[in-house]
């Protein structure tokens, strides 16, 4: 893993990640709306287009790569039910999700897509990170279910999601402030 790739704070409390994905923005967009295209790398569920409504992640890890979660993260080895409230919702452009919560004061996850030749550029940017802990939770979190992405749209099987998931959290406690 190239340290360069890692999130970067931009300002305490929020994370942000840039991604080159293999794939045009209909296509990335897709797997971002479609749950069924969405479960093979980050969480099925529900999907709206209205802002203000609200949606269902399926999260079930064992079944993005096949590996079993650490017992640190047992509660990950069943699927778990997470609702969210979607901000903004303008196709091919922006996506914008509460996370961990329906509620107006939870965190926020944005997603910028912007067509770069047959790939796409993607910006993700998670506000209002309470602490570090959860910083750190969400910055690897992110980068490992973004690799999944990755692996999935250039057509290979997904790396290990919770060996991988280990590397960066260790990378992510060297480079996040104390």
């Amino acid at each position: 893993m190239a340290k360069n790739s890692l999130g970067t704070l931009i300002e305490p409390g929020t994370l942000r990640m840039e991604r080159t994905l293999p794939a045009p923005v209909e296509r990335v967009w897709a797997y971002f709306v479609d749950p069924d295209k969405r479960a093979a790398w980050l969480a099925g569920g529900t999907m709206a287009e209205e802002p203000g409504s609200v949606i269902e992640l399926r999260f079930d890890h064992t079944r993005l790569s096949g590996e079993v979660a650490p017992e640190r993260f047992s509660a990950c080895r069943s699927p778990i039910l997470q609702k969210s409230r979607i901000v903004e919702f303008e196709p091919l452009k922006r996506l914008t999700i509460s996370w961990g919560s329906e509620s107006a004061t939870a965190s926020e996850v944005a997603f910028e897509f912007t067509r770069a030749g047959d790939a796409t550029h993607l910006v993700l940017t998670h506000r209002r990170l309470p602490d570090r802990k959860e910083t750190l939770s969400v910055s690897s979190g992110w980068h490992a279910h973004l690799d999944v992405l990755d692996d999935v749209l250039h057509g290979r099987k997904p790396r290990g999601f919770w060996t991988n998931h280990a590397a960066l959290e260790k990378a992510y406690d060297e480079r996040l402030p104390a």
